[in-house]
């Protein structure tokens, strides 16, 4: 196509789209050979858990949902919350998210970590700058194919009526689902659905892949003490910061990668730090490689 414009063919506006999908078809292929991992091409469980700070971090995480949402929907995946828990007055107390579709866990295990919001905040009569947490946890959801051994008897199995906000009763029939695994102290539960059956199984998703992360997480840490180090995902442990006031922008602490168009990115678009932090996974492995070996 190149040779025929050299020659006067109109085959400028042609050749730029072939270029374009060659670049989409690259970029794509690229980012695949990042997926590697043995649970990368799982669907995934995100859950997510404001920090101190009542109604401020609250919102914080609600708006962090919905980020989360706008993205998936956007990838193509379905989302389906398991288990949310409403703020008193704004957001969220904790939400639980199944993320269905090719590879959902393997573009998100990266978001597992402390994320810092810095704003003016809506809730405070004297527009003072306020500094909110929330912490996101990954987890692969583990299909009935993998076998992770969860002893019946070792089970609390607690059932309860779901409620929403202000206490309004969605049914009236025991039907949300508490379980706690006794040995790890592992408390999973769902609501949302009305049958107590249905409840049940995905509460039992959530515990089933929470036990496999908690045995893969052990098999990680024997790795890290062959390096003599160790990095434990906690509230301290800050990944990216989104600052709305005084100036706007949104930095990866890991990859270093810097947006101004915070807007942009809490609508959905975080496509270039999951790529950016995918890169850096595998930098780090190939450098445990080395050291290892």
């Amino acid at each position: 196509m190149a040779e025929l414009a050299k020659e006067g063919e109109k085959v400028e506006e042609e050749l730029k789209q072939a270029l374009a999908d060659f670049e989409k078809d690259l970029e794509e292929a690229e980012l695949q050979t990042l997926l590697y991992e043995e649970d990368d091409s799982r669907n995934a469980i995100l859950s997510i858990h404001p920090g101190a700070g009542g109604t401020e971090s609250q919102d914080w995480a609600q708006i962090l949902l919905r980020m989360y949402l706008r993205w998936a929907e956007g990838q193509g995946f379905k989302t389906k919350i398991i288990d949310s828990l409403p703020g008193e007055e704004a957001g969220i107390k904790s939400v639980v998210v199944r993320v269905e579709g090719d590879y959902a866990y393997g573009y998100l295990s990266q978001e597992s970590g402390v994320h810092r919001l810095v704003r003016i905040s809506p809730f405070d009569a004297n527009r003072r700058r306020h500094t909110s947490f929330a912490a996101v946890f990954v987890y692969p959801e583990i299909e009935d194919d993998i076998e992770v051994e969860v002893n019946p008897e070792e089970l609390r199995i607690d059932t309860f009526r779901a409620s929403g906000r202000g206490g309004q009763h969605v049914n009236v029939t025991d039907s949300a689902v508490r379980i706690t695994h006794m040995p790890t102290g592992i408390v999973v539960q769902c609501q949302n659905e009305r049958s107590q059956h249905k409840n049940k199984a995905l509460a039992m998703k959530v515990l089933r892949a929470r036990l496999y992360e908690l045995e893969k997480k052990k098999q990680d840490e024997k790795l890290e003490k062959i390096e003599d180090s160790k990095s434990d995902i906690g509230w301290g442990n800050q990944i990216r910061s989104y600052v709305l006031h005084p100036y706007k922008m949104i930095k990866d602490l890991r990859t270093k990668n810097e947006i101004s168009d915070v807007d942009r990115v809490l609508d959905g678009d975080i496509g270039e730090f999951i790529k950016a932090s995918l890169i850096l996974r595998k930098q780090n492995k190939k450098t445990k490689t080395k050291r290892i070996g």
